[in-house]
């Protein structure tokens, strides 16, 4: 659900229902936070069992997080620079395993046997309030980078090469976690009303293909976001502005 809260009621666009959880005069979506937590415990269960007994010849759990490790880093490096991704390695890797794990967790595990008193578990990612946050912190990540290495002198991308860039710079720096947020969300509720769609009526094998493709796109959704997250950074974490 997407609302603007003021002294009065402007707006609200609502896709299906959701179970509301009121702390004060907050309304959270208590299925995401529930589906969120199921997603953040398989990774810590995933991690603890790939780590808890290391081997020089990596097998089973330890060797394919050994292998994500390398993916993420080559990606962070690439994308950040060899002086500064090290730093921002972690961010990146959460990102996109957190994405990953819900995207795929969207796809394969059957929410809808678990029952709520109101609305349905699904993908967290397919919830616009999680791509946002998640969007945000990489706009906050990106600036935070740019000023705690070049100080006040980040600001001068604004205005490079010429002063004229300066509401354009600005504009973009707002397209940015709109572009992150809503790529992601989209391409993710749609898969999941594809396939329900298709599974509803043709329930047998037709759907199936979709479930593949929609694997496919989830996982590289998952690519997408991680990547331009480090781009940002780099960015503007470089001496020189691209």
């Amino acid at each position: 659900m997407v609302s603007l809260s003021f002294p009065f009621h402007i707006a609200e666009l609502e896709v299906g229902q959701h179970l509301y959880w009121q702390i004060g005069h907050l309304n959270l979506h208590g299925q995401v936070f529930i589906s969120s937590w199921v997603v953040i415990g398989a990774l810590l269960t995933l991690i603890v069992l790939g780590t808890r007994k290391m081997e020089r010849d990596p097998k089973g759990v330890q060797n394919l997080l050994e292998f994500l490790w390398d993916y993420i880093r080559d990606l962070a490096r690439e994308q950040i620079g060899e002086k500064a991704y090290r730093d921002w390695l972690p961010f990146i890797g959460t990102l996109f395993l957190f994405i990953f794990v819900c995207n795929w967790g969207g796809a394969l595990v059957p929410w809808k046997l678990v029952k709520l008193p109101s609305g349905e578990l699904g993908a967290p990612t397919a919830d616009i309030n999680t791509t946002v946050a998640m969007a945000l912190l990489v706009s906050l990540s990106y600036f935070y980078a740019g000023l705690s290495r070049k100080g006040l002198r980040y600001f001068e991308y604004y205005v490079e090469p010429t002063p004229i860039m300066l509401p354009f710079k600005i504009i973009e720096d707002f397209t940015k976690p709109l572009s992150l947020s809503f790529r992601l969300f989209g391409n993710i509720l749609a898969d999941e009303l594809v396939v329900g769609v298709l599974a509803f009526l043709v329930p047998v094998i037709v759907p199936l293909p979709a479930m593949f493709l929609g694997l496919f796109t989830s996982a590289i959704q998952a690519l997408i976001f991680a990547t331009l997250a480090a781009n940002y950074i780099g960015e503007a974490v470089h001496e020189e502005h691209h």
